[in-house]
């Protein structure tokens, strides 16, 4: 059986997050983990909130927060514990009361995948994605990792990068072995080349090779143009929700034409899942 960990801000609990890893854990056959990022020192109040009131001491105002803020870590548990028992997937919860970062990227090391929302900054309001948070995260986790949107939408394609370098064969590989229900879905593979280069796929006998034996009923596609502008524009024209499978996000692994902003740029501008996985 797979391991998948799912991310949780506890004080902003995201519900796309739950559903996305629920589902994808049930059908994958995995045990899903909820991990919760409890660092202590991390509030849903700040100071307007603390310095309004009356009536009773500053010392047991700050006391009520607390125990506001305690309350709803255990409601975002006691959701997560529900939905799995509904769905049933069998789970574990961690709670990271500490370093949520540190802690989180070692429990990569003892993952199959890594869930989290895209736009996750621990204690505070959802940002742009992806915050510094999810950026460091992408670059340093030791499993693969699926950045996912604010809004849950069942996945009904699959959308697989390819430049022809070893990190986007290994994307490919990763995501047939850990969810190979996704590959019953329409699926293509989409390269992006240079204006005037040929429109041959790199390696073209070796990666059909590769991909018939895994994505059998995929399709390919070649662009020309920039890299970001064209999967971008590629991505808004496709009917429906699907999943974007890239290589490594680690500037020490770098894809030649998926430059590791591509990532940060199919966040900003597709509400889509991603997988990464490095190489």
């Amino acid at each position: 059986m797979k391991k998948f960990i799912a991310a949780f801000d506890s004080l902003q609990f995201p519900e796309s997050t739950l559903d996305y890893s629920i589902n994808l854990a049930r059908d994958a056959g995995a045990h899903l983990v909820g991990v919760f990022l409890e660092d202590p020192n991390i509030h849903s109040y700040g100071v307007t909130e603390m310095t309004d009131y009356s009536g009773k001491s500053f010392d047991r105002h700050v006391q009520e927060l607390n125990r506001i803020d305690h309350q709803k870590r255990q409601e975002g548990v006691d959701r997560f514990r529900a939905a799995c028992g509904a769905a049933g997937v069998t789970c574990s919860v961690h709670r990271d009361r500490h370093a949520p970062l540190r802690e989180l990227l070692h429990e990569s090391i003892y993952a199959d995948l890594l869930l989290t929302a895209n736009d996750v900054t621990p204690g505070t309001a959802a940002t742009a994605a992806p915050t510094p948070f999810v950026r460091h995260l992408l670059q340093e986790a030791q499993c693969p990792v699926m950045p996912l949107p604010p809004h849950f939408a069942p996945i009904d394609r699959v959308t697989l990068l390819y430049d022809g370098a070893p990190a986007s064969v290994q994307a490919l590989r990763a995501f047939s072995y850990l969810l190979p229900h996704l590959k019953e879905l329409d699926t293509e593979v989409v390269t992006v080349k240079g204006s005037d280069d040929d429109g041959h796929l790199p390696d073209g006998r070796l990666i059909k090779e590769f991909v018939k034996r895994h994505f059998p009923q995929a399709r390919y596609t070649v662009l020309k143009g920039p890299a970001d502008e064209e999967l971008v524009a590629h991505g808004k024209r496709q009917p429906g929700p699907g999943i974007i499978v890239l290589g490594a996000y680690r500037r020490d692994a770098l894809s030649r034409l998926f430059r590791p902003s591509t990532a940060d740029v199919l966040m900003q501008h597709l509400q889509a899942p991603l997988f990464i996985a490095h190489y």
